[in-house]
């Protein structure tokens, strides 16, 4: 399962490759079930994403993660991630952080940070 995740997210990546100037992948398999993943994306704009995921198939979760996307300038322009500190969001531990605060979101997953990300650089 794990690998298989691995193999989904370069997928995911390559599929992008019009906005991707290049990306670093680090992958960890703990089990068939477990692992981590972490990485950096580069964008043709200059702008760039950290990200990492701890994911637990067997539980059906991303224990942790966070997608921390940076201007040309390494100004924050919006991080999700599932860090335990706004309880009062309503889906909590999810949110998201953007230059002027933090608001609700959902959990996302790379795609949905890819097609966001898409619609903000400059082609």
């Amino acid at each position: 399962m794990i690998a298989s995740y691995f193999k989904d997210i370069e997928r995911i990546f390559n599929e992008y490759d019009y906005i991707l100037e290049t990306y670093i992948i680090n992958k960890d398999a703990f089990s068939d079930e477990k692992g981590f993943v972490e990485g950096e994306l580069f964008f043709i704009d200059e702008s760039r994403m950290s990200f990492v995921e701890v994911l637990d198939f067997g539980k059906n979760e991303k224990i942790k993660y966070s997608y921390h996307y940076m201007n040309q300038n390494n100004e924050l322009v919006f991080r999700y991630d599932n860090a335990k500190h706004y309880p009062a969001l309503k889906n909590f531990p999810h949110h998201k952080h953007i230059k002027d605060g933090v608001i609700e979101s959902n959990e996302p997953d790379i795609r949905f940070i890819l097609k966001e990300i898409e619609n903000i650089v400059v082609l």
